[in-house]
């Protein structure tokens, strides 16, 4: 898309959308309720759909800024469907001088980063003598002017890549993390970014981990912060993080936090493939989908759930986006359904191609980008086809609509949709066809009709029948991931739906794969959920 549209284009289009619809479709601030974030003028549920972009690295610098215009980037974001930036910062650059009162220029000169200073230079020459604070300040501005919203993270307290275990910014006590000093920074942006409505939540800590770590100091540091931010800024959401790199909250099942500030505490969790202690490849890749999703529930996703339910944000998540790490691959193909069917909000890691500096490296790639090296455009626009069913609302607390399901395809991020009366087919999630389906042994039915699907052959297309009790047009959940749908033919054998990358829109059903738990056996093309969803 972007490789054929020019940026004054673009810049066009946005205009155009911002005139007709406003910077916001919903009004702020946001506020809970049960389990959704919602408008809190009118109640409307308001999903975040975010991009994660990094402000908290050696720099301080929001990356990228050396590439192009910053509206230009936003713009990317906008029209690559996200509605939200996760944008990372440092504490000690809002709690000591010397970090924070440095220039843009300043900053990159003293790590020798000389083409990044000529590229902001030439990109955005009105940040490059303003004070780190205020730059960040600039970048906040200018993703609010195009239409997005903000969550304010606090990655780290000394500027650095993140994560290790023992880097000193882990947990409460730890070399580079004074608690004091910590709610002192979270203060200074609560204060700092009031009134301005962009800013619908702040992120108390990334990843607490490391040998520190112990409930009490959990408690009692997490309770000040939300608190502290509250008092100063009680517009924004505070979003409460858990233990061991932001997996576990599991704690809260039996003590829980004890705040709501006034429906605004939203808890946040992180998942990527060397989460966990399951292994994608040297594992039956069914029960590692199982057991993964299982304990992501135990572990996080619980807290939607339940008399006081409340909202989660996954607020990290992602791939190698060149599609040449195995884990990565299959473990999205496992973390997409799982997402979708729970419809949660979440922030994507990430926005950004490159780093000016990371880890004793000047100028590296992020493979785990949407986009590529350069900034210019999506690096996979497949990629960013898959989360069309993430990035839409499935579920709405208000809707009167009756409840029905999508049926998704992880690998292709294809929905499986009928187009006149027989014509079964996968195509994008934006157009979704309607199935009903009322647990194993049931039909998948179209809704509104008297069709429903039925297994014809192995290899042979999906059929719509309206003979909706044989055996071949009932389906039931077959395989440790939960994800293989499986009916009879008419010959009495076993068949699951299947669509293949040499033709993703094609659904057939064959021999339903790997139901024994085989370690060298691939049933992906075969995983299919069912997606509820009331959206009318």
């Amino acid at each position: 898309m972007f490789a054929k549209m020019g940026m004054k284009t673009l810049h066009v289009i946005l205009l155009i959308f911002l005139s007709l619809f406003g910077a916001f479709c919903y009004s702020l601030p946001l506020s809970t309720r049960g389990r959704w974030i919602v408008d809190s003028e009118t109640g409307s549920r308001v999903k975040l759909t975010c991009l994660n972009w990094a402000a908290h690295i050696d720099t301080m610098v929001t990356e990228g800024l050396h590439t192009q215009p910053i509206k230009d980037i936003v713009a990317k974001v906008t029209l690559m469907g996200f509605n939200c930036i996760r944008l990372t910062y440092a504490t000690f650059m809002w709690t000591r001088p010397d970090y924070g009162n440095k220039t843009v220029a300043q900053s990159l000169d003293s790590m020798n980063l000389t083409q990044a200073r000529e590229g902001i230079a030439r990109n955005n020459p009105q940040l490059l003598n303003l004070s780190l604070q205020d730059a960040y300040e600039a970048v906040v501005d200018a993703i609010g002017a195009n239409g997005l919203m903000l969550v304010l993270d606090n990655h780290v307290s000394k500027p650095m890549w993140c994560c290790a275990s023992e880097d000193g910014n882990g947990f409460f006590g730890d070399m580079f993390f004074d608690p004091k000093e910590w709610i002192e920074g979270l203060t200074q942006v609560a204060s700092r970014f009031k009134g301005k409505p962009q800013v619908v939540a702040m992120s108390m800590r990334n990843e607490l981990r490391g040998p520190r770590q112990n409930l009490p100091d959990w408690y009692t540091n997490m309770t000040e912060g939300a608190k502290a931010i509250h008092s100063t800024n009680p517009d924004v959401l505070v979003l409460v993080s858990g233990l061991n790199f932001d997996l576990d909250l599991s704690f809260l099942n039996t003590t829980p936090f004890g705040l709501t500030l006034d429906n605004k505490v939203v808890y946040e969790a992180h998942w990527y493939s060397f989460d966990f202690t399951q292994q994608w490849q040297t594992q039956p890749l069914n029960r590692v989908c199982g057991q993964c999703a299982d304990e992501f529930q135990r572990e996080a996703a619980f807290l939607i759930t339940g008399d006081n339910a409340a909202p989660l944000i996954l607020s990290e998540f992602g791939v190698d986006v060149r599609g040449v790490n195995q884990d990565d691959n299959r473990y999205f193909n496992c973390l997409l359904p799982t997402v979708a069917d729970k419809d949660l909000d979440w922030a994507l890691w990430t926005l950004q191609g490159s780093y000016y500096y990371r880890e004793g490296k000047a100028g590296p790639e992020e493979v785990y980008s949407v986009l590529d090296y350069n900034w210019d455009k999506p690096r996979d626009p497949k990629y960013l086809e898959r989360l069309t069913i993430l990035q839409q609302t499935i579920q709405d607390p208000n809707s009167i609509a009756l409840s029905y399901y999508v049926l998704v395809h992880p690998e292709s991020g294809f929905c499986v949709n009928v187009e006149g009366q027989d014509n079964v087919h996968g195509s994008s999630c934006r157009e979704r066809s309607k199935w009903s389906h009322s647990g194993d042994g049931s039909p998948i039915q179209l809704v509104g009709s008297e069709l429903c699907l039925k297994a014809v052959g192995d290899g042979v297309p999906v059929a719509l029948s309206t003979d909706c009790k044989s055996p071949w047009a009932t389906w039931k959940l077959v395989s440790d991931s939960m994800l293989h749908i499986a009916a009879m033919d008419e010959q009495g054998n076993s068949l699951c739906l299947e669509s293949t990358s040499s033709n993703y829109s094609s659904i057939l059903t064959r021999s339903c794969a790997c139901l024994n738990n085989e370690t060298n056996c691939d049933p992906q093309s075969q995983w299919f959920r069912l997606v509820p969803s009331n959206l009318s």
